[in-house]
């Protein structure tokens, strides 16, 4: 896919992520992870820029996804280290249970990229999941990375997904 069909996937797939932020009462880490998400939407076709990686190669697996997933778990140690302000004020908690921000972190950073590749799975060229281990791409061949119509109606899909479920959480 495209930018825009990036976007709207990475959307859609935030919206229960945001929605339980939501209702959870904590809507700057809603918007931090939302925020995560769309700019970083694009972060596994860097290999286009890496002239020894083949496009849709190891930045378009499982083990690129943990990869990052690590890197947004060292931030959050980081933010979470004793006397940071910015980690205290960011700490998780769920039903009274705390989730540290690096396991927070990671969930954010492997969602990031599962997200890529759910949109990349949709077209013919596929993704290979589970590069290195096997060569085998996953591929549901529905259209075209290039089609306009899929790709803005990704987009115009994940807004409204977005949309719809904020409007649910601040109602409900």
């Amino acid at each position: 896919m495209y930018q825009l069909g990036h976007y709207g996937v990475s959307l859609a797939v935030f919206s229960p992520v945001g929605f339980a932020l939501l209702r959870l009462g904590r809507p700057e880490l809603a918007f931090l992870t939302g925020a995560a998400m769309l700019g970083l939407a694009m972060l596994p076709d860097v290999d286009h820029r890496i002239p020894f990686l083949d496009h849709r190669g190891p930045t378009h697996s499982l083990p690129f996804a943990a990869a990052v997933g690590g890197a947004f778990a060292g931030v959050g140690h980081l933010l979470a280290d004793a006397g940071s302000e910015v980690g205290v004020a960011l700490a998780v908690g769920v039903g009274g249970v705390s989730v540290g921000l690096p396991a927070f972190g990671f969930f954010v950073g492997v969602l990031t990229v599962v997200a890529h590749l759910l949109a990349d799975v949709l077209t013919p060229m596929g993704v290979n999941f589970l590069w290195p281990l096997s060569s085998r791409r996953y591929s549901l061949s529905l259209w075209p990375a290039k089609s306009r119509i899929a790709n803005y109606g990704l987009f115009a899909a994940g807004v409204f997904v977005a949309s719809a479920t904020f409007l649910l959480a601040v109602r409900v």
